[in-house]
């Protein structure tokens, strides 16, 4: 199976700029278009957050024009700059979607299980998970030890680094962490929210944070670092699971590049 991660679109209003700096809406479309130009097509998409900049129900119609041109199915999960509810209206059509309360959700119908866990609070940038969530995500994991299964959370359960993104990170995860270590046939924890590739081995198993398909948060690593990003190269992960070989991670930069020459 092979499973394609986009994350971190933010979408806008048609004619809008991200920023006021880059076209994320072109930026998304390109994305749609590398998946389909792909020499094996993705069976399943994930959309693992910050669909769009502001939340707003016009930005979302843009989303889902976008789409619309997806060839294959697609699940979605929310991030910090989403508003929970005007997702799920402008996901209604999504039967897996909770019609109240935070958006998580498992759908069992591909080789590999995928659980959604909505991490974002309303109104805060920050993430975190509630005691109901906790509960949930207990459950569902219960349900099935042996199947492998992918956890998608909006924002990365550990420190980056960075000190910008680290205020808005996901905030006292050691409960979360106990949650997932108890369990061996979680193949990765997917994640979005620092617009950068990062990975990281937590509570047994692999993390992995996907680039966004805009803007790249810069790499700034002093504690004093002043928050600033680039027009860097934007990518989206592929995830190829193989009953025999396990899972590996790819990042597929979007766009055009020199080659491809021969092998050597």
């Amino acid at each position: 199976m092979l499973i394609a991660q986009i994350s971190d679109p933010h979408v806008r209003p048609a004619g809008q700029l991200y920023q006021g700096v880059v076209d994320s809406n072109r930026m998304f479309d390109e994305a749609i278009d590398h998946l389909h130009k792909l020499d094996r097509r993705p069976d399943l998409v994930l959309l693992t957050g910050d669909l769009v900049d502001e939340g707003r129900p016009e930005e979302y119609a843009e989303v889902r024009t976008r789409l619309a041109r997806l060839e294959m199915p697609c699940l979605v999960i929310p991030g910090n700059h989403d508003h929970r509810e005007n997702f799920r209206t402008a996901f209604a059509d999504h039967a897996y979607l909770p019609r109240t309360g935070a958006l998580h959700y498992c759908i069992d119908d591909h080789p590999v299980r995928i659980v959604a866990l909505d991490v974002c609070i309303p109104g805060l940038h920050h993430g975190g998970v509630d005691a109901e969530g906790l509960a949930w995500l207990q459950r569902t994991l219960e349900a099935d030890r042996q199947k492998p299964t992918l956890l998608m959370l909006h924002h990365p359960p550990f420190m980056s680094g960075i000190p910008y993104m680290d205020a808005y990170r996901c905030m006292d995860t050691a409960p979360l962490e106990a949650i997932v270590r108890a369990f061996d046939n979680i193949e990765r924890v997917l994640c979005g929210h620092v617009h950068r590739t990062m990975f990281r081995r937590w509570a047994g198993t692999v993390v992995c944070a996907c680039p966004s398909s805009t803007t790249e948060i810069a790499l700034r690593l002093a504690v004093d670092a002043a928050p600033a990003s680039y027009l860097g190269r934007p990518g989206c992960m592929l995830h190829l699971w193989d009953e025999g070989h396990g899972m590996v991670s790819h990042v597929s930069h979007i766009g055009a590049m020199e080659g491809p020459y021969p092998f050597a």
